[in-house]
């Protein structure tokens, strides 16, 4: 420790202005782009490391010319919605809502086709058919046509007929698709290892390009949303509104999460200060935590910006991390320093400080190593956000570790605080009667920790991993109240597509061979030829419409679907047009030409492609449902289909955004089990090279493996599903458990030396670093208390869990630890 000594000698205690400096600039060089932080709750950024199923939904939303890019605004008049003045309410609504620039167009009963005129049929089918909006259409006429439609009820009107919705379309720009395309295929080349400098250059003009549009369509996106806000709360007083879409669900979030940076970062920020004032009682060891902690927090905001690394759902909590992790440093900094002003009250400041630095500086730094490892081991999870939830940790607590040593010093240099009379009293710390407890009450320790151990065990069995994406918002919030007035009155809300290729054509007709659709005895277009139709290129054929039929009945038969859209619907539209006949053979020959143009991206192209020769079920998917099982249920629709309805697995694809969803919360449970098992053999190792010994590594693991498994095992007893957020906890409640146990053993190590007696240096550890953790973990419980008043319900979870995480480590080290050190004594003998 010669080096160290002298590094503080000659360069940070001689010189804390020229320290302070030099961090000066770093912050002002790192706040010279933090208006470039962005945050990111787009579709990329909750998805699995490699997971194809983001541009499969894609690329199925271009071949079907479909679009989640729009508003639903659910409405319900206080009169009746079919009456001359609940229609002109909607009217001038809609109207309202469509003449914002940002809107392309609205759907709405008011302009979609209706199917009530006694004249009309599949020859006069585009001339006959009238709108409320250009047609004298008597409201109960309108009604009746619209509960009667097959496409309607249940997606722009209830059943009851008392809500109905508007659809406000915001399309994304061809732009964005082929910066987006343009990107993506740089990045391909590139980890292909075909890419030249050149490329990469390219891909870093592409990436810039990327981002800067789309945070312009950010920003106009929230624009928009503002103002169709504003619009609707100039008829809340005349009808029950609310607002949905993916377009507002997204902007949402990232304002709860903006609130949750800024708000709750500060909210925190104030009640560790009034923590820290009651407990120290001076202003110097308020401030130079805090200056501390902002100086960490400012340069990663600072690098974040530089690097364009944008924060998610998942990494928004870091700031409050490593707000944690600087104050912990920092109050285990100024209790040893006041230990060694109690010892020597007389001895210059400067003496005292550079003893304090000499004494913590080798415990803190393994406890920042393998807290850096427990994060570090979040990049195995294979979900993209945590992966990088774990380097933005990494990194932020190498940087608050080294302004701990570096700032510290300097400020308390300028700033050495006076011996107080709190100081000087002998008074016997409040952390003492945990050591009591552990002397006279081992046996009950021991005991207890073994029930705890049994009910994590029972607990962790009850993890599940199904989580509801309303669940992650108050019933206050509007998400939460428009999810489920669109899950109860039109249909569903979250989107899954079924998508099923044709099959193939035979080996001789794919060479043009027995083509001749007349070769058979049986005229496919003409009759129903059962099993013996030929082959057609075409899926406008009896047979491949029965089967697709029977693909819709059964998808809508599933209590977890709401709305089911096929060319199945369009073929009953089209058989009420018919008079009640189902098309023949012949009639589903020329669906596509019978269809008007002008209603084709309504009826046809949404559902079949025949240029991919593939067709589309959308189904919107029951959000609110209680015992919703994502993966029970596309794995039960798949196997339907393979194994009852005769497609090859291969014909058979399951796309949209609860595929994409569903897959990272069934990644979870893999996941936390791979990223606990990383965490602890990771630190073991560590602990093995730290203290060399075994028995002392398998001693300190203890406490933290009841320290995650009462997290994980109370998320199991109170039926909390793994999630987006909660899937960090394990492994941060890890890391807070290893500072404790740290800190406890390399204190008890040092203590020991003195007189070799277990008992009276378990007292004086107690007494001395105990109270430092005892003071750590009481701050950050009362800090994180504030968490619980956010909007987002997996922000409140983050707050109670870690708070519960500090409260069990901290029981675990100062009762669970010493009584493993007392029982084995892995120090050597009793004096």
């Amino acid at each position: 420790m010669s080096w160290l000594r002298s590094f503080y000698e000659r360069v940070v205690l001689p010189h804390p202005i020229l320290v302070l400096v030099i961090f000066g600039a770093l912050l002002l060089t790192a706040s010279l782009r933090l208006d470039q932080f962005r945050l990111d709750a787009s579709a990329e950024s909750l998805v699995l490391e490699n997971d194809r199923s983001l541009e499969q939904y894609r690329q199925v939303n271009r071949r079907f010319t479909n679009s989640d890019d729009f508003l639903v605004v659910t409405f319900t008049p206080d009169t009746e919605l079919f009456s001359q003045q609940g229609l002109a309410l909607l009217t001038r609504l809609r109207n309202d809502l469509q003449a914002l620039e940002r809107v392309s167009s609205t759907n709405s009963i008011l302009n979609v086709p209706l199917l009530h005129s006694p004249d009309l049929t599949l020859d006069t089918v585009d001339s006959e058919i009238k709108s409320i909006d250009e047609d004298e259409v008597p409201p109960e006429t309108a009604k009746k046509a619209l509960l009667n439609n097959p496409l309607y009820p249940n997606l722009l009107i209830s059943e009851d007929a008392k809500t109905t919705a508007i659809q406000v379309n915001l399309p994304t720009p061809q732009r964005y698709f082929d910066l987006l395309n343009t990107r993506n295929e740089l990045r391909e080349k590139i980890a292909a290892g075909e890419a030249s400098t050149e490329a990469q250059q390219k891909l870093e003009r592409a990436n810039q390009a990327f981002i800067a549009y789309t945070e312009s369509l950010g920003e106009d996106r929230d624009k928009t949303i503002s103002q169709v806000r504003d619009i609707l709360d100039q008829y809340r007083d005349r009808a029950e509104i609310f607002l949905g879409g993916v377009p507002m669900i997204v902007a949402d979030m990232i304002r709860f999460i903006q609130n949750d940076l800024s708000t709750f970062g500060v909210g925190v920020l104030i009640f560790l200060l009034l923590t820290l004032a009651v407990i120290f009682r001076q202003w110097r060891w308020v401030m130079v935590p805090l200056l501390c902690c902002s100086f960490t927090v400012w340069l990663m905001l600072g690098y974040l910006s530089w690097a364009q690394w944008p924060v998610t759902v998942i990494s928004s909590n870091f700031v409050s991390l490593l707000l944690i992790m600087t104050l912990s440093l920092t109050i285990h900094l100024i209790v040893r320093y006041r230990e060694f002003q109690h010892d020597a009250p007389e001895a210059p400041p400067k003496d005292t400080l550079r003893n304090t630095l000499l004494a913590m500086i080798k415990p803190c730094f393994y406890m920042a190593i393998t807290t850096i490892v427990a994060f570090g081991s979040l990049t195995f999870s294979g979900i993209r956000p945590v992966i990088d939830f774990g380097w933005m940790m990494t990194l932020g607590l190498t940087v608050a570790f080294l302004i701990t040593f570096l700032v510290f010093p300097a400020l308390l240099t300028l700033l050495p605080p006076p011996v107080d009379d709190r100081v000087k009293a002998d008074r016997i710390p409040f952390t003492d009667r945990f050591a009591n407890l552990t002397q006279h009450h081992g046996g009950l320790v021991m005991v207890g920790a073994a029930v705890i151990a049994v009910l994590c065990v029972i607990g962790l069995n009850r993890l599940t991993v199904e989580n509801s994406f309303i669940d992650y918002f108050k019933s206050s919030t509007e998400i939460h109240q428009g999810m489920i007035a669109i899950d109860e009155r039109l249909g569903g809300t979250t989107p899954l597509d079924v998508v099923i290729t044709d099959d193939k054509p035979p080996a001789g007709e794919a060479n043009g061979a027995n083509s001749d659709p007349f070769a058979s005895d049986c005229d496919p277009f003409v009759e129903d030829c059962g099993g013996d139709e030929e082959y057609r290129d075409t899926w406008f054929t009896y047979k491949k419409m029965s089967q697709l039929e029977k693909v819709h009945d059964y998808l809508d038969s599933l209590p977890e679907t709401g709305k089911v859209l096929s060319i199945s619907t369009t073929l009953d539209i089209l058989a009420q047009v018919n008079g009640g006949e189902p098309l023949n053979a012949l009639e589903l020959a020329f669906v596509p030409s019978a269809i008007p143009e002008d209603l084709q991206d309504i009826l046809l192209t949404p559902y079949i492609s025949e240029e991919h020769d593939q067709a589309r079920f959308s189904i919107r998917v029951l959000e609110t449902l209680p015992d919703l099982r994502r993966q029970a249920l596309l794995d039960g629709i798949r196997a339907h289909l393979t194994d009852e309805l005769g497609y090859e697995s291969d014909q058979v694809q399951l796309t949209g955004m609860m595929v994409m969803y569903n897959n990272m919360l069934q990644s979870l449970f893999d996941s936390q089990i791979k990223t606990i098992g990383v965490v602890f053999l990771a630190i073991s190792l560590m602990f093995l090279v730290l203290f060399r010994s075994l028995t002392l590594a398998l001693i300190g693991m203890a406490p933290n493996l009841i320290a995650a498994g009462s997290v994980l095992g109370l998320m199991g007893w109170l039926g909390i599903p793994l999630d987006m957020m909660t899937i960090t906890v394990a492994a941060i409640t890890v890391g807070i458990a290893v500072d404790d146990t740290i800190h406890y053993i390399h204190r008890f190590k040092t203590e020991f030396q003195k007189d070799g007696d277990y008992i009276a240096t378990m007292h004086r550890c107690h007494r001395s670093i105990g109270q430092a953790m005892f003071f750590t973990s009481l701050t950050i419980i009362t800090g994180f208390s504030i968490l619980v008043l956010s909007n987002f319900i997996p922000t409140i979870y983050f707050g109670l869990f870690t708070g519960f995480a500090m409260f069990m480590a901290l029981l675990g080290a100062l009762t669970l630890l010493p009584r493993l050190i007392l029982l084995i004594k892995p120090f050597g003998k009793q004096a």
